[in-house]
């Protein structure tokens, strides 16, 4: 009856208020659409993300170990005259890092034994930081927590691919190791956008790039969207990288910060390999996103 006499009224009626679509859903069902447009046009070169994401995430320790090469003499000295490390052990210390740099590199884009090879640099990132003494520089430190997420992310990867595990060994649950990575990888490489916020003069352009991509950088962190804030988060990062850190136009060969805009352009390479990573692999059951797939 009183269906009938808000029809009579012009009302709506308890159907049709049910059906009406709540502003959120509206929101989720146009991102949805936008995402499998942006799906369709990204096919073709989603099979080559993982080679170019594992390529990315080790090419600041391979322009790294090349720099050590091509700078030996300038290293040894710096780590002998104002690290106050003995000669014998600046020569070990070097060699070690060169050796570890590239071979790990190696089998990282190669994807052999890859626990080893990220594990070997960590401890590349961690000896790099105590021998050159910068643990204490804080936009160092936030730039090595994100390519140490970027290798998280690596090895989240290799046992994704893995079809077996050794038995009879107690150990996490595959699933639940890959879980737990992921969730630790896509955490940390947002750190380095952490730094980019709190390093250099403010002005609007800055604070806007800020704001947007500290929305993106939530988003990745609790799992919201994660893919393509990634993406986000890799266009800015790769457009900053260009305008910022091009040693190739604006610094001559000498200029004393020629090698810093290298070592940032590559390091934020790296982070940007993450990044791709997790765009390819998605953000794991710790999310968000997937959540919203079980509900």
């Amino acid at each position: 009856m009183g269906n009938s006499m808000a029809n009579n009224f012009g009302g709506p009626s308890r159907e049709q208020n049910t059906n009406d679509p709540s502003p959120l859903d509206a929101i989720r069902e146009q991102t949805s659409k936008i995402e499998d447009w942006l799906d369709t046009i990204s096919d073709p070169i989603k099979p080559y993300l993982p080679h170019l994401g594992r390529f990315l995430i080790v090419v600041t320790f391979l322009e790294d170990a090349l720099r050590i090469i091509t700078q030996w003499h300038d290293q040894l000295v710096y780590l002998h005259d104002y690290r106050h490390i003995p000669t014998g052990l600046t020569h070990l210390f070097l060699i070690i890092n060169v050796l570890a740099m590239t071979s790990c590199s190696f089998l990282i884009i190669v994807r052999k034994y890859t626990e080893y090879a990220v594990g070997g640099l960590l401890g590349v990132v961690v000896t790099q930081a105590l021998g050159y003494g910068l643990i204490f520089d804080l936009n160092f430190f936030l730039r090595n927590l994100s390519v140490v997420g970027g290798l998280l992310m690596v090895l989240s990867d290799s046992w994704v691919r893995k079809k077996f595990a050794p038995a009879g060994l107690p150990q996490i649950d595959e699933k639940d190791r890959k879980m737990y990575f992921q969730l630790a990888g896509r955490v940390l490489l947002i750190f380095l956008f952490v730094g980019f916020v709190f390093a250099g003069d403010w002005s609007i352009w800055r604070v806007m790039v800020s704001l947007f991509g500290f929305v993106a950088c939530v988003m990745v962190v609790v799992g919201f969207k994660a893919k393509w804030s990634a993406v986000i988060l890799v266009l800015i990062l790769s457009i900053f990288n260009l305008l910022v850190n091009n040693f190739w136009t604006q610094l001559h060969a000498h200029h004393p910060h020629k090698d810093f805009a290298k070592y940032d352009f590559f390091q934020i390479l790296s982070i940007v390999g993450g990044l791709l990573l997790l765009v390819n692999m998605g953000p794991g059951q710790f999310s968000v996103d997937e959540k919203k797939k079980v509900y």
